[in-house]
This record gives structure tokens, C-alpha cells and sequence, in this order.
């Protein structure tokens, strides 16, 4: 059976920014939805305030008799949820219908036409971003994003057309649930060796997405990608590309290079170089879908990113705090890049928390390289997530690699005390883990 042909839908891992998008989806269409996860946050408070359950009690006798009925219930989960976890338990030997995240997004997408965005690096910002300029244009998507859209304040739009934004994502290889009718792939940078194993068969798999998303569609890839097909980039020879990249009057403007039109003096909505790569490739997919060339332009520049990417939290004469993402040295490289562009005479205070002991571990080297960088650095200790410790890896053995005189590791009680004594006129808040539950902290202690 298709999930919709259940009555009750149960989620392990509600919490999750992709799972959560689906428990919004189906509560939307009147299914009865609920969800366990580990801990509470902003996202799960939200989760609740639209009339989803959810609860941090794993005992399946503390279910509600509903969600205990095999005969209607769905089980939806991530394998960010331990397979020990009581409920997970429960639910198998119960032999309940479990499915993976991955293949009931998949459902949904491939029943429409999907527009996917695939990549180690970019795929939230730039799907977020084709989702507005389809909207913009009048082609009215639905999307499911791996961040909260600032232009549309959520992770979930359902739209009325057949098109579905949708990220594409290799962990765990769950693109390979996915058919879509138009795909970009922004990078295909080592990632997720615990998965993977080696670079190769990452790279591999990415080809084996790429081959079947060709077979029911149009596939375009960041040029110097291993791939076939059309390409996009930055000042490169590509089908689209971003050229005569400057800024004027504190934005960053281009001109967008298409297979048969220019466009110049594209306002982007976003700052950073690799911003506007995303956009040439969102506009790319936008393009392809049906969007005018025009709304296109004029959809770039009333982008207003996603939550936690390249996102001013604070922006004053004296303090401006840039709070993001990024977890892979790729993408700090990005967004520190970006940053220095912006304000090249500023002094730049990096606030970074390391995300899983395996990708510390496997990028230890090239972490050391961009966060020395930094003209201050702090470290919080490293984010666990689904992984247990590694012996020897630690922010402390980090901070070993990196160059930056007075950077030391610090707890996240320390955290507010010590950025007030740096009081930093540019700081950059960076991680994947909790790190943003210090955000609003820091912005109100530099404020004050």
C-alpha cells in the first residue's frame, strides 16, 4: 500500500528538518499524524503548535491505542534513529509497516514532476531558492526542504502544479528513491565515509543517481564534474553560467549567462561567491521548468535564503553576526570566503562546532586549514548526532591543526561569557549540531 492509504502516520526522528516536512505533509492532507524523538526543540514546538503530537517517551505502552492499530498505522523513520531505541524495536517485531523517509518522499515525488537538487554541498539553498523562483515565476511547486525558506517560513510548500522541489539526498543513498524530471548536481566532494567507505564509491553512486534521474528527465551538474550533460558555474565556460561577479553598494551582482539570452546585472538576494553558484543553478532548474527568463532575475534578487545559511541574525554598525550550517571544510571554506568578500576590513571571529567524530576524524587536515583562517577562533566540543566517540578525536586534537594564536576550546557555558570579553565586530557562527541554540544568547549579549 501507498501511504496514503493509512489513516494514522507515526515518526521516529519527528525532530529531523527532512522528516518533519513529511509529518507537515500528511497532517496537511488530514491524515492523524505523531512522532517520537529524543530531545525538544524550536522546530518540534512549532511541530506541536500545528496540532502534531509529539512525544520523548520511547515506552510503546505509553502509545496512544491508535498508533498501536497495525492495520492503519505507517511507521515513517530516519536512520538517524538508533535501531535499539524502544520504539523502533516495538515497531519491527510488531511487524508493522516501516518505511525509510527517503522512500515515502520518494512516493511523492516521483507521482509528479520532481525537481531535484543533489550535491555534498548546496542542495538546501538551492532548492529553497528554485522553489521561489518557480513560485515567483507563477508555477506554483510544492517543495520539501532540508531548512526552514525565509521566503515561505517553513520546510514544507504545497503547491497545486505537478512540479515538487525536493533535496536529493546521498546519505544513507536515499536519492536513489527518487525519479525526478529535472535534477542539478552542485558537488560530489567526499562526504559520509561511514557510509560510503572510500571516495570513489561515493562518487560512483552519485553516477548511478545521475543515470537515473536522466532516464525519466534532464540532469545538469557544476562543470568539472565527472558527469554528462549540460553544465552551470561561476566565470566558467558552462551552458549557465554567472559572469562579471563584482559588488556594488553592499550587493553582490552578475550577469547570468543562459544557452540563448544574457542577463545583466542580476541583483543576488544572497552574498558569496558560492551563493551565486546555487543560483545559477536554481535558475538553471527554474529555466527548465517552465520560468520565465525574466521572473527568474527578478526572483534572485527577492530570495531571502534559509534559516542557518549565510543568515544575518544581527547587523549593525558594530556587530554583525553571520550564523550557518556549513559542517564539511568545503563549505566553511565557503562561507568564510564569502564573509571576508563582504567585509574585507573587518576582523573575523569564528565560533565553530564540529559535527560527528567520523568527519572530524576523515577531514582533520583540511578543518585545521580553513578554520586557521580565522583571526579568532573558539571551539565548541565535537556534536555526536547517531555516532558513538573515536578515540583520540576531539576539538582539542583539532584545535592542534589550526594556526590561530589565542584559539582554544570551549565549553557551551563558557560560550556567552567569552564572546562578551572578545566583544568580535564580525562573528560567524558555524555547525550542524545544537550550535544554534546559542545564537539567540549572543545576539542579545552583543546587542546589550
Amino acid at each position: 500500500m501507498n501511504a496514503n492509504s493509512y489513516s494514522h502516520i507515526f515518526f521516529l526522528g519527528i525532530g529531523g528538518i527532512g522528516v518533519s516536512a513529511l509529518a507537515r505533509y500528511f497532517h496537511a492532507k488530514g491524515k492523524q499524524v505523531a512522532g517520537y524523538d529524543k530531545t525538544d526543540s524550536p522546530l518540534i514546538r512549532r511541530l506541536a503548535e500545528e496540532g502534531i503530537n509529539v512525544t520523548f517517551d520511547d515506552q510503546w505502552n505509553h502509545l496512544h491505542s491508535d498508533y498501536r492499530d497495525i492495520e492503519k498505522t505507517l511507521v515513517v523513520y530516519t536512520p538517524a534513529v538508533p535501531k535499539n531505541t524502544n520504539l523502533f524495536k516495538y515497531f519491527a517485531e510488531n511487524k508493522f509497516e516501516m518505511r525509510k523517509r527517503a522512500a515515502v518522499l520518494g512516493e511523492i515525488v516521483n507521482s509528479g514532476k520532481g525537481v531535484a537538487v543533489a550535491g555534498t554541498h548546496g542542495k538546501t539553498t538551492t532548492s529553497s531558492m528554485a522553489a521561489h523562483l518557480l513560485h515567483h515565476a507563477g508555477i506554483n511547486a510544492s517543495a520539501f526542504l532540508g531548512g526552514i525558506a525565509n521566503n515561505f517560513g517553513s520546510n514544507l510548500v504545497i503547491g497545486r502544479a505537478q512540479e515538487v522541489v525536493v533535496e536529493a539526498d546521498e546519505y544513507d543513498r536515499s536519492f536513489m528513491s527518487l525519479h525526478p524530471s529535472f535534477t542539478a548536481i552542485t558537488s560530489m566532494d567526499p562526504d559520509h565515509m561511514d557510509i560510503y567507505g572510500n571516495a570513489e564509491e561515493m562518487v560512483a553512486t552519485y553516477k548511478d543517481f545521475a543515470k537515473q534521474a536522466s532516464e525519466s528527465g534532464i540532469v545538469i551538474h557544476k562543470a568539472g564534474l565527472p558527469l554528462e550533460g549540460p553544465s552551470y558555474g561561476v566565470e566558467v565556460e558552462a551552458d549557465y553560467s554567472a559572469k562579471n561577479i563584482r559588488v556594488e553598494n553592499g550587493w553582490f551582482v552578475f550577469d547570468l549567462i543562459f544557452p540563448h539570452t544574457t542577463l545583466k546585472d542580476v541583483k543576488a538576494g544572497l552574498p558569496g561567491r558560492h551563493n551565486i553558484e546555487n543560483a545559477v543553478a536554481a535558475a538553471a532548474l527554474a529555466y527548465l521548468a517552465g520560468a520565465r527568463v525574466k521572473d527568474i532575475a527578478s526572483g534572485i534578487e527577492t530570495f531571502k535564503g534559509v534559516k542557518r545559511r549565510f543568515d544575518f541574525v544581527l547587523r549593525e554598525d558594530d556587530h554583525v553576526i553571520i550564523d550557518d550550517y556549513a559542517h564539511h571544510p568545503q563549505e566553511l571554506k565557503a562561507i568564510i570566503s564569502g564573509v571576508r568578500e563582504l567585509y574585507p576590513d573587518k576582523k573575523l571571529t569564528v565560533l565553530f562546532q564540529p559535527h560527528l567524530f567520523s568527519r572530524t576524524r576523515d577531514f582533520m587536515v583540511e578543518f585545521g586549514e580553513v578554520l586557521s583562517s580565522a583571526d579568532q577562533l573558539r571551539l565548541l566540543d565535537i556534536y555526536p548526532a547517531r555516532e558513538e566517540a573515536i578515540p583520540g578525536i576531539t576539538s582539542s586534537a583539532l584545535l592542534k591543526k589550526c594556526s590561530v594564536e589565542g584559539a582554544k576550546v570551549l565549553s557551551k557555558d563558557e560560550v556567552i561569557d567569552d564572546i562578551r570579553g572578545l566583544n568580535p565586530e564580525l562573528l560567524l557562527i558555524l555547525g550542524a549540531g545544537d550550535i544554534d541554540r546559542l545564537v539567540e544568547p549572543l545576539v542579545n549579549t552583543l546587542q546589550s
